[in-house]
C-alpha cells in the first residue's frame, strides 16, 4: 500500500501520522507540499490535523484553496480513499469532500483531553477491523470541532450510514456529558457517501502506541492496510 500525507504550513500532526502509518505499512508515506500540484500514485491520502496557515479566515478555509487539493479533491472523487483528522476533517468540509461545517465548541474553549467514542459503521475500508458498537479512546485537541448540518444533510448522513464514530461515555452510551465540543448528534467523525473519505476530529494516530497511551487507533490503519494493500 502506497500512502500520501499533505503537509501545510501550521500541520503540526503530518509526522505523527506518518509514524502511524509507517508502523502498519512498513514503510514511510511520502510527503506533499501543498503547493505542489501533482500527486504520486496512492491508495491512501491522508489530510493531516495541525492549525493550517494559522486558522486565519476560519479553520481549513485557505488551505482548502492549496494547489495540491484540487488533485486531492480530484483523487478522491475518483475513488481514492482520503483519511481528513481534525483540521483536515476541516479542510474536508471546506473543499465539499465531505458535508457540513466544522464550528466553535460550544464552549468556545479548546478541548485538550483523551474522548471515549462508539464505533457506528465497522463495514469501510477504515474501520473493518473495529466491531460494531466497540468503543474506542482517541485523543482530540481542537477549537473548532462542533460538527453541524442542516436536517436534511443529518438525514442523509442517518440514513446512508456515514456516521462513522459518535462522542460517547466509557460504556457506549450517546449522553451529552460525553459530548466534548456540542457537536450534532455527538457526531464524532463521517464519511462521504462512497464510504472513501473518512474525516473525524479525534486522532488516531496519538492513540496507535502503547508509549503514547493507548493503541485503540492502530485497528484503523491496520484496516486500511488490509484493504487497500
Amino acid at each position: 500500500m502506497k500512502a500520501a500525507v499533505i503537509v501545510f504550513p501550521g500541520s503540526n500532526c503530518d509526522r505523527d501520522i506518518a509514524v502511524a502509518l509507517g508502523q502498519s505499512i512498513g514503510s514511510a508515506p511520502t510527503m506533499i507540499w501543498h503547493r505542489d500540484t501533482e500527486l504520486p500514485p496512492a491508495d491512501l491520502i491522508v489530510v493531516p490535523g495541525g492549525f493550517s496557515y494559522g486558522d486565519y479566515l476560519r479553520a481549513g478555509a485557505m488551505a482548502a484553496h492549496s494547489p495540491i487539493m484540487r488533485e486531492v479533491v480530484a483523487r478522491a472523487r475518483a475513488g481514492t480513499a482520503v483519511l481528513a483528522i481534525c483540521n483536515g476533517f476541516q479542510v474536508a468540509t471546506e473543499c465539499g469532500l465531505l458535508p457540513g461545517v466544522l464550528l466553535r465548541n460550544s464552549n468556545l474553549k479548546f478541548v485538550c483531553r483523551d474522548v471515549h467514542l462508539r464505533v457506528e459503521n465497522p463495514f469501510t475500508p477504515f474501520t473493518q477491523q473495529y466491531d460494531d458498537g466497540e468503543v474506542v479512546t482517541f485523543p482530540v485537541a481542537h477549537h473548532d470541532g462542533n460538527y453541524f448540518a442542516d436536517a436534511e444533510t443529518h438525514r442523509s448522513l442517518l440514513d446512508n450510514d456515514q456516521i462513522a464514530f459518535r462522542y460517547c461515555d466509557r460504556r457506549g452510551g450517546l449522553d451529552t456529558s460525553a459530548n466534548p465540543n456540542g457537536s450534532l448528534d455527538n457526531i464524532a467523525g463521517i464519511f462521504n457517501a462512497n464510504k472513501n473519505v473518512l474525516g473525524l476530529m479525534p486522532h488516531p494516530e496519538r492513540a496507535s502506541d502503547p508509549a503514547l497511551g493507548g493503541n485503540d487507533g492502530r485497528p484503523m490503519f491496520e484496516s486500511l492496510v488490509a484493504s487497500l494493500s
